[in-house]
């Protein structure tokens, strides 16, 4: 294997596309409930409801910014060992992502940072409007990113001049299908990571009766809601790319005649690596998938009978439930990438071609690299994010400074709501 720079790539794609998946899936399904939670604040003026903000946005936060560092190393990467794509389609493919960076690392980002300063120096509207903006530009940037990787899969809305794709077409481009059903099965699938994140945090506090806010009985009643319906579209989305998996994408202005093609696929098999991780992945995400299935239904059984906040039996294995929505979502990217191989972009540049031709060393080095950088911000990030749940609303990285009395207890033997502007 280090003998050959091409695996090598692969490898180090697969790893580092896999670990920023998992920052990107927490913050699009984080997002929606800290905003809904948001406006029922600001509405009502619900003291407890903020101090809820406060407290999932502190987790938003710290698994933004670990996400914003890793996309960084993620477009480098992808610069560096992918030459042949960018030199053939760097028109087209990078085109989305060039929208998606500044989508993200200029409107989201700065919109962001004015609703983390924002607190007690904006009117609540306004303060709801910086992360209604912050919520809109992270599923736009998840949009962008999937038209890029749809085009892979489906390259449509182009023409090749001098071996070269140019954009003809950017509303085909926009509209791919490949695209279109990978966003709501992403968009779906991360409002599950979302819920389990919650349920798990809320059982964990429940169990040992530290809930004087409200925030995570409020929070298991989301995620168990959240588990009943939204495993129908995840589901409904998934099987019908399935479809598309068996479908030839369009043939005008191919790099490639049908034998070429079928000389090219001939010659370049899957092998069995390949074909033991498409396998495995397709197993683990279809399991996981499954398991994810049954928990709404249970904790839907358990909510009139109290045991959504009274059965520590029932509470304490779900908090490590978050990882099978993770286990599906990866396994789900390994099943659709590599069912496309040995084509980076289907029928028109071959992975091999793709790559940039890299020495054995310098293969091994920016391997070890990036898989070492990687490896660092995935423990730092689980470590803080799980050393922030721990804590609760008072101890997170947007908890409120205290600068006056409390006003009184949130209720009976509870513990005191602190002030706040809302």
């Amino acid at each position: 294997m280090l003998e050959d720079p091409l695996l090598l790539a692969r490898l180090q794609f697969a790893l580092t596309a896999a670990t920023h998946y998992m920052f990107v899936a927490l913050t699009l399904g984080l997002a929606p409930y800290l905003l809904a939670t948001q406006l029922v604040a600001a509405l009502r003026g619900d003291r407890s409801r903020t101090t809820a903000v406060r407290f999932w946005g502190g987790l938003y936060l710290v698994n933004y910014g670990m996400g914003v560092l890793s996309g960084l190393v993620m477009e480098l990467q992808l610069a560096l060992n992918w030459s042949g794509l960018h030199g053939m389609f760097g028109y087209t493919f990078a085109a989305p992502l060039a929208l998606e960076t500044m989508t993200a690392f200029f409107v989201e980002s700065t919109f962001l940072g004015l609703w983390i300063f924002g607190w007690d120096r904006m009117g609540r509207w306004a303060h709801l409007a910086c992360f209604a903006v912050v919520t809109a530009t992270a599923y736009a940037s998840a949009w962008w990113v999937l038209v890029s990787n749809g085009f892979l899969r489906n390259p449509v809305g182009f023409e090749m001049v001098d071996g070269v794709a140019h954009l003809t077409d950017p509303v085909a481009l926009m509209t791919n299908p490949a695209a279109v059903l990978a966003f709501g099965h992403i968009v779906t699938g991360s409002l599950l990571v979302g819920a389990l994140v919650v349920a798990a945090t809320s059982a964990y506090h429940l169990v040992r009766r530290d809930d004087a806010h409200g925030v995570f009985r409020r929070g298991i009643r989301h995620a168990t809601l959240v588990l009943c319906v939204v495993p129908i579209p995840v589901a409904a989305f998934g099987g019908v790319q399935f479809g598309l998996f068996g479908q030839d994408p369009p043939t005008s202005g191919l790099t490639y005649t049908a034998e070429e093609i079928a000389a090219i696929e001939a010659a370049h098999p899957g092998g069995p690596l390949l074909e033991a991780a498409n396998t495995a992945g397709d197993l683990v995400m279809m399991t996981s998938w499954a398991l994810v299935f049954l928990l709404g239904p249970l904790m839907l059984l358990a909510w009139p009978l109290g045991g959504l906040d009274r059965w520590r039996w029932f509470l304490a294995p779900l908090v490590v439930t978050p990882f099978l929505p993770y286990l599906a979502s990866v396994g789900g990217w390994v099943f659709r990438e590599t069912n496309r191989q040995p084509w980076t972009v289907v029928h028109h540049l071959t992975t091999a071609d793709a790559v940039t031709p890299l020495s054995p060393v310098a293969a091994v080095a920016s391997f070890g690299f990036f898989t070492a950088a990687f490896a660092a911000l995935a423990a730092v990030t689980y470590w803080l994010l799980v050393r922030y749940a721990r804590r609760g609303p008072e101890g997170g990285p947007l908890a409120e400074q205290r600068t006056q009395p409390p006003e009184g207890p949130a209720e009976p033997g509870g513990s005191a709501v602190p002030v706040h502007t809302y």
